[in-house]
């Protein structure tokens, strides 16, 4: 499945929140970091830009899939 070229960093973290029990913990400058427990603690750090590069969602899809091990697709479409 092809990455969205126009998903903002404020679109992904709603959606990550809503559907995959992330809450956010704070921001340092432009980043939103998130917090997760299920199953295990993990943290990631989410640039707030309107768009951003194609290999930092990658990346950000990756963490989140392996996270709660479902497919980076599973994950992809949820934000879609």
């Amino acid at each position: 499945m092809r990455l969205p070229r126009n998903l903002s960093g404020r679109d992904f973290i709603k959606s990550v929140c809503r559907k995959w029990g992330y809450r956010e913990v704070h921001q340092i400058g432009s980043h939103i970091i998130l917090q997760t427990e299920i199953p295990f603690p993990q943290r990631i750090s989410v640039p707030n830009h309107k768009n951003r590069k194609v290999g930092t969602l990658n990346s950000l899809l990756k963490l989140v899939a392996s996270q709660k091990g479902v497919s980076r697709d599973d994950v992809l479409k949820s934000l879609l």
